[in-house]
């Protein structure tokens, strides 16, 4: 018997990986976060599958779960939403199944931010701009943040910022924010990436403010932050120049100088 917790990515059902599809097409039984995860996705599962949405359910329920799934024999897919490694509350189930003496595998899934990017086609490391992004998120009731990670000291550092769950704090946020960040740095809000919801904004961080409805922008959205998001011409990645070499590909400074030789 095993455990598969798979990341079910940002709400769009075609982006599952295949390996997640395909481990859900034969399990037995699937625990799904029913307030996250698309029904949508369940398309994937077997017609005798057992399906069981956790929204409802405490950790005392799903453990109870894992263990009729043991005392029966069989697998079970715990589909989580974005990647299980962030925000995912797989730790905590870890620790029970090991009580259990229960196997268990990550299959690792399409994080919202990465799709907030994809949707804004923007890239998040850029050269001479960033090289570094910071994941994290607001404090809520569930999870608080700790005051070392607060938003106004990781702004200091004024690299590629992806807030998680910003929408029901926007000013908060941006307040914080600007601690660091100059007014005229780029900002984009996406709420529900991928889902029929979806809707973006772009903006700066001093203007943001008095051109969006913060109620428009509860629960499911990511904001991003960063000058990558200027997509004004920059510097160009030593990676593809011509007169750069690596174990690939000869400059064309030393494919001349071969010439001349």
């Amino acid at each position: 018997m095993k455990v598969y917790f798979i990341g079910a990515g940002p709400g769009a059902s075609d982006l599952i990986t295949v390996r997640g599809a395909e481990i859900l097409r034969r399990i037995p039984m699937v625990l799904y976060a029913g307030s996250l995860v698309p029904r949508e996705m369940l398309s994937y599962c077997g017609p005798k599958t057992e399906i069981i949405d956790t929204s409802s359910l405490h950790l005392d329920d799903q453990e109870a779960c894992y263990v009729r799934a043991q005392e029966l024999g069989w697998d079970v897919a715990r589909l989580h939403s974005g990647d299980p490694a962030i925000y995912g509350a797989t730790a905590e189930q870890m620790r029970r199944l090991d009580k259990l003496g229960i196997e268990y595998e990550v299959v690792p899934g399409v994080s919202s931010f990465l799709s907030a990017a994809a949707i804004l086609n923007a890239e998040l490391t850029k050269p001479q701009i960033s090289q570094t992004i910071i994941i994290t998120r607001t404090s809520g009731r569930a999870s608080p943040v700790p005051e070392r990670e607060a938003l106004r000291e990781l702004a200091s550092h004024r690299s590629t910022l992806c807030v998680f769950l910003s929408g029901a704090r926007l000013q908060q946020v941006v307040d914080d924010l600007l601690s660091h960040y100059p007014p005229e740095t780029p900002v984009a809000l996406v709420y529900k990436a991928t889902w029929p919801q979806e809707k973006t904004y772009r903006g700066t961080l001093g203007t943001m403010m008095s051109e969006v409805t913060v109620g428009d922008w509860q629960l499911s959205t990511m904001m991003l932050v960063g000058q990558v998001l200027d997509h004004a011409e920059a510097d160009e990645s030593r990676l593809y120049s011509k007169d750069y070499s690596h174990r690939f590909r000869s400059s064309k400074k030393a494919i001349e100088g071969e010439t001349s030789a």
